[in-house]
């Protein structure tokens, strides 16, 4: 048989295409059944009834869909009270990643570059999209934006947490000095890894400081369902169990890696009485002819369930020394024969950011980043705490928006002169009481 093919530990990857090809017809068939119940000429357009099956069509349709990775889709933002125009463009391309930058046409702000490193764990990096566009506002903005390793052909070799390193030293030398990194939860550990080994080299390009938003720092500390369900399996349970091979029907076909499929059940089932309550009130917003609220909802699932194949090397590494061993929270992190000791960052600042109800990263694992470097000047290290936010509400949201931008927006600012710098966008004031905790790492 040939590798890649069909065997016992690929048949849900190939149960999923399969069931995708035969409901194809299905699908036809609500789209006809749709355009006849929402065109306006249908003369049964107004009754009751086409009212109930434009509302159930809307939810087969969903509920029959492969949800594809959305766009960013950011066409403007605002700095100092002015709009600008936003093209997006890719500026650095590897394998399993793309470099994206975020310019503003004729912008003459002199911004500090800010890295947003995304996530590879499930979702595309358009999950944060919030978090980009708010940030447009006040910083020259870069992101990876991760290849679904589906995509990817398995002639291009593996990805493992390594590679991720070198991807992440490779964009930051590309964006030279100055460079401030924003990383929203699984890439804190890589970030912090990669800093520390460029300025254990002494490295020119070694970043202005470093955002730490919701991540797994240190595991062991205020452990959630995750980090206690990755701690109860040993490697070769998530090797066999949740890693197959892709199907012939993708470019990657052969390549071995967790499937965004199966990441998706999981973190619904995190939640699964929540997911089904807001079907319920889609399908009632529907009804009710309710379209703006509707259309909230239907914008976050159709970012939230568009999940990605992440490189089964990538994911097992991970889990080994992220949740198994607690490899950098214990100083034991190794990549590529190079010793990873957070002692070695001295120069580049740190902001930790919590959420209080966060059940992905419990509070205190990002936090412990400050202790951990214990020879960053404690003038130049922070942490907020943002109340009432859960794990999503740390990088978009209200209090997002309202609170936790202007403390990130604050802690870059200060590590720069002021000349020509973008005022304040109105209605963006930080104010701390009531709202979170934000205070020196060792106030």
């Amino acid at each position: 048989m040939q590798d890649g093919g069909f065997n016992n530990e690929n048949y849900l990857y190939y149960m999923l295409e399969a069931q995708r090809a035969y409901t194809a017809p299905l699908r036809l068939g609500i789209d006809i059944a749709a355009q006849w119940f929402n065109n306006e000429s249908n003369p049964f357009y107004d009754n009751g009834h086409s009212k109930i099956m434009r509302a159930y069509l809307v939810l087969a349709e969903r509920m029959t869909r492969k949800y594809e990775k959305p766009e960013f889709n950011i066409k403007e933002c605002i700095v100092s009270d002015k709009v600008y125009s936003v093209k997006e463009e890719v500026v650095f391309t590897k394998d399993f990643c793309l470099l994206k930058h975020f310019s503003k046409v004729d912008n003459k702000n002199d911004l500090p570059k800010l890295l947003i490193v995304a996530p590879m764990a499930g979702h595309h990096a358009t999950l944060l999209r919030e978090t980009t566009q708010q940030m447009l506002s006040h910083c020259d903005v870069y992101i990876t934006d991760w290849t679904e390793a589906n995509m990817v052909p398995e002639a291009a070799g593996k990805f493992d947490m390594d590679d991720f390193i070198d991807y992440l030293i490779e964009f930051i030398t590309f964006l030279g000095p100055e460079v401030h990194i924003l990383a929203v939860c699984q890439p804190t550990v890589p970030v912090l890894a990669a800093i520390s080994i460029m300025s254990a080299n002494n490295d020119v390009n070694v970043p202005k400081s470093m955002i730490l938003m919701g991540g797994p720092v240190d595991a062991r500390k205020n452990p959630t369902a995750v980090d206690l369900f990755a701690i109860s399996k040993n490697l070769d349970w998530f090797r066999q169990t949740v890693t197959m091979k892709v199907p012939p029907n993708y470019p990657g076909y052969g390549r071995t890696v967790y499937p965004g499929f199966l990441q998706l059940a999981g973190f619904i089932s995190l939640n699964l009485p929540r997911h089904i309550d807001s079907h319920l009130e889609l399908l009632q917003s529907l009804l009710v002819g309710d379209q703006e609220k509707a259309d909230r909802t239907i914008k976050f699932y159709d970012e939230y369930l568009a999940s990605m194949d992440m490189s089964a090397d990538f994911y097992l590494q991970t889990i080994e020394e992220v949740f198994h061993e607690f490899a950098l929270a214990q100083d034991k992190l190794v990549s590529r024969g190079r010793e990873i000791h957070l002692k070695n960052i001295t120069k580049t600042a740190l902001l930790a950011v919590e959420g209080e109800h966060d059940d992905i990263a419990g509070v205190g694992q990002t936090k412990a980043a400050l202790d951990m470097c214990s020879n960053i000047p404690d003038s130049k290290k922070r942490y907020y705490l943002q109340e009432g936010a859960g794990h999503y509400g740390v990088f978009s949201g209200s209090k997002y928006r309202k609170f936790i931008v202007p403390v990130i927006r604050d802690f870059i600012y200060s590590l720069h002169s002021t000349a020509n710098q973008p005022t304040i966008q109105t209605g963006q004031k930080h104010n701390p009481k009531n709202n979170g905790v934000s205070i020196a790492a060792r106030a």
